[in-house]
């Protein structure tokens, strides 16, 4: 498998992480630590995640090359000048252009599957996300997605409690396949240099969910 990098210096990179690939080291399942590590040639490099995509899901990724970057990378990922933005095909089409979505999320790991509460209790996080419509394909829905919080499976399961699972998603009602979703832009500062950094990319073949992608576009 051939990994995408965008960007690499000796304290961080950005690489577009693959359908099916785990975010994290894992001793047995394809990860991108590993792939970053045959990229460079550096079997026994450092490769720190500070951030993750769900497995089924694709898209622009940022990993610490040394420990000492590592928490300042987080910190950078986490300043709210920071910005991680998402394309996603939804199953229908919400019934507002564009809008801010905030419920109050509980993750069970047992399960792995988060669920949209009323109230607050222990483990239970509120979750805010806004999107915006780039797209309407045969009652389908392309909208960019920009996260206000980082939580599991956040995407997916705000949309799919107002009816409008992601396409492909199947644990969230959206049918079969993988989640229609995919990571396209980042911006973080960089912790060394201070000089902010702003990657941009889109699926393969620009197609999502089984559509086209060319007429999606975001304002600057």
């Amino acid at each position: 498998m051939t990994l995408s990098i965008l960007y690499q210096d000796d304290s961080l990179m950005v690489a577009v992480k693959p359908v099916g690939v785990l975010s994290e080291d894992h001793k047995t399942e394809a990860c991108m630590p590993a792939l970053i590590r045959v990229a460079m040639g550096k079997p026994d490099a450092y490769v720190g995640t500070v951030h993750r995509l769900d497995k089924n899901v694709g898209g622009l990724m940022v990993y610490a090359l040394t420990p000492s970057i590592a928490g300042k990378l987080t910190n950078a990922l986490s300043d709210p000048d920071a910005g991680k933005e998402y394309l996603a095909v939804l199953s229908g089409i919400p019934a507002e252009e564009s809008g801010t979505l905030t419920d109050l999320l509980f993750h069970d790991r047992q399960k792995n599957k988060t669920y949209v509460v009323k109230r607050k209790r222990n483990g239970v996080k509120e979750a805010s996300l806004s999107y915006r419509i780039r797209n309407t394909v045969e009652g389908k829905a392309v909208v960019s997605v920009k996260l206000h919080t980082g939580r599991t499976h956040q995407i997916r399961v705000q949309f799919a409690s107002r009816g409008l699972p992601l396409v492909g998603d199947g644990r969230y009602g959206g049918g079969s396949g993988a989640p229609a979703l995919f990571a396209y832009r980042l911006t973080f500062c960089h912790p060394i240099t201070g000089k902010t950094l702003r990657f941009e990319q889109y699926p393969e073949d620009r197609v999502l969910g089984g559509i086209s992608l060319p007429d999606v576009e975001e304002e600057r």
